[in-house]
Formats: C-alpha cells, sequence, structure tokens
C-alpha cells in the first residue's frame, strides 16, 4: 500500500508542471499575436518590379537610339546643304554646247566635258529637232558659264569618258555652287542615272522632287517635265538693230576672216559673231537657233 501511494504522487506532480508550462506558453503566444505582423511579401511582386524596371530599360534605351538616329539625321541633311568647295584647279570655259555639255581649256587642251547626273533638252542634236525648254537650258548654261572658269570632279563610279569620249564631269562655279546640281533644281534639266548610281545622286534625285513640286522650268505648264515633244518656235518679230549690224558685217567692212573656231570671248564685237554665222556657216555660235549669235555680246 506504501508504495503505491508514493507511486500516484508522481503523476500528480507531473501533471501539475506539464500544466505550469502549458500555461507559460499559452501567455507568450497570446503576448506575441497581439502584435501586428508584417505583411509577407507575395512572390508576384518582385516579379512584377523585375519587369518594370526591364520595361523602363527597354524604352530608355530605345529612346537613345531614336535621339541617336535623328541626330545623325540632322548632321547628314546639313552636311548636303553645305556647299562644297570647288576644287582648287580652275578651267576656262571656251564653249558652251547647251545646258550639259561644255569645252574647257586643259593645259592647252580643249576638252569636251559631259556633266554627270542630268540631262537637258536637246538643241543641237542633228538627229533630233529643238526640245521643249531647250533654248532656256542653252541660254541659262551660256549665261552661267560662258568666259568662266570652273573647277572640275572626276567620280570613279562612273568612269573618265563616256562612249563619246568626253570627259565625266561634275562642274564648279567659283562660288563653289555645284552647276550641275543648279541646273537640276532650277528646272532646266532631268536627272539622269546613266547606269550605275553616282555621288550625288541621291541630292540630284532631291532636287528634281522639289523642282517638280514647284513647278520650276521644264515642269511647268510649257512643258509638264515631257521634253521629249519639240519646243514651239517663238512668233516671228519685226527685225531687231542686230539683223542690221548682220547685213553690214556680211560685207565685211573690217575684213573679218572666217574661223569657225574661235569663241565669242574671242570675237572683237557682236559685227563679227554675226559675220561669222552669215557669212561663214558657223552655226554652232548661234546654240539656241534664234538668229542672233554669242548673245553675251550681242545683246
Amino acid at each position: 500500500m506504501k508504495n503505491q501511494k508514493q507511486s500516484n504522487k508522481w503523476p500528480v506532480s507531473i501533471k501539475i508542471a506539464i500544466i505550469g508550462i502549458c500555461a507559460i506558453l499559452l501567455i507568450k503566444a497570446l503576448t506575441l499575436n497581439s502584435r501586428p505582423q508584417p505583411q509577407p511579401q507575395s512572390k508576384a511582386e518582385p516579379k512584377k518590379n523585375e519587369t518594370h524596371q526591364t520595361a523602363q530599360k527597354n524604352s530608355k534605351s530605345s529612346l537613345a537610339k531614336q535621339t541617336n538616329q535623328a541626330t545623325n539625321t540632322k548632321n547628314k541633311e546639313q552636311e548636303s546643304k553645305e556647299k562644297t568647295p570647288p576644287p582648287k584647279t580652275l578651267y576656262e570655259v571656251v564653249r558652251v554646247s547647251d545646258g550639259d555639255t561644255i569645252s574647257v581649256n586643259i593645259d592647252g587642251t580643249t576638252e569636251k566635258i559631259r556633266m554627270i547626273g542630268l540631262d537637258t533638252p536637246e538643241t543641237v542634236d542633228p538627229r533630233k529637232p529643238v526640245q521643249c525648254f531647250g533654248r532656256e537650258a542653252s541660254k541659262e548654261a551660256k549665261k552661267m558659264l560662258e568666259g568662266q572658269k570652273v573647277g572640275l570632279e572626276p567620280d570613279p563610279t562612273q568612269g573618265e569618258k563616256d562612249k563619246y569620249n568626253r570627259l565625266l564631269r561634275y562642274v564648279y562655279l567659283e562660288d563653289g555652287t555645284l552647276f550641275n546640281k543648279y541646273m537640276i533644281e532650277e528646272g532646266f534639266a532631268h536627272e539622269y542615272t546613266y547606269n550605275l548610281a553616282y555621288k550625288y545622286q541621291k541630292d540630284f534625285k532631291q532636287a528634281e522632287k522639289e523642282a517638280r513640286e514647284n513647278k520650276k522650268g521644264l515642269w511647268g505648264d510649257k512643258c509638264n517635265g515631257d521634253t521629249s515633244k519639240a519646243a514651239i518656235n517663238p512668233p516671228a518679230s519685226p527685225p531687231q538693230p542686230t539683223q542690221t549690224i548682220s547685213k553690214s558685217a556680211s560685207r565685211n567692212p573690217q575684213n573679218y576672216s572666217c574661223n569657225c573656231s574661235k569663241t565669242c570671248k574671242q570675237m572683237i564685237d557682236c559685227n563679227e559673231a554675226m559675220y561669222q554665222l552669215n557669212s561663214c556657216g558657223c552655226l554652232k555660235r548661234d546654240g539656241d537657233n534664234d538668229g542672233i549669235p554669242c548673245e553675251s555680246i550681242c545683246k
């Protein structure tokens, strides 16, 4: 009996101890639960933030590329608008055949130049009638080039000469104006690509586009861009003073001698030019076939 009572006391003590421990743990648990707990971050949020940051980074990169492209485009446009300085060596123009062909003196030799990238209406081709706006183009070329000095620029993409043995060149005025482009942008010529693209093709095509949109020159109502048709002959006008000069010149009062190689600049005066045309048959002095030679001196 004694041993039985003692053995019954141990379970009671253990129970009390367990109860006490449980009470302590319960109090601590209640205390912790009463404090505000931080909300756990969902797994989706880091991914969302990461995606947002990536999008911002891509947007900035794209904006930077667009800015660089715009800057480069602007720089290229600015460069194309600036005049190219003419070559240092200048050559005297000895003849203007038409709007796209001239002759220059190179080291004592007369060389015929066919300008690259343009085509003006025909005025001197014996196989064709004078084409629409041809006279105007020739007159403009003579006004700009006759008696002047020009710079010449070759283009390796086009070769040295054409099949007619003419030098292929870009022609520059002394002030740096690229004459080839000038004739296109003012409506005196079409842009012309013979075979391969040339150095200034893009600029020349843009010049033609602007001339066409503004109906300049041959793009106006007179030709509407079609220069293949024959030019309309101007109405007959009463005799001008130059015609009287022509008659006196044909009698050779100053003993002129026939020399069709003489340029207008080399003529003594308009009388001699008239004599060379009417008495000697030097038709080249009247490139636009209006009966008046060397218009720079027979105005």
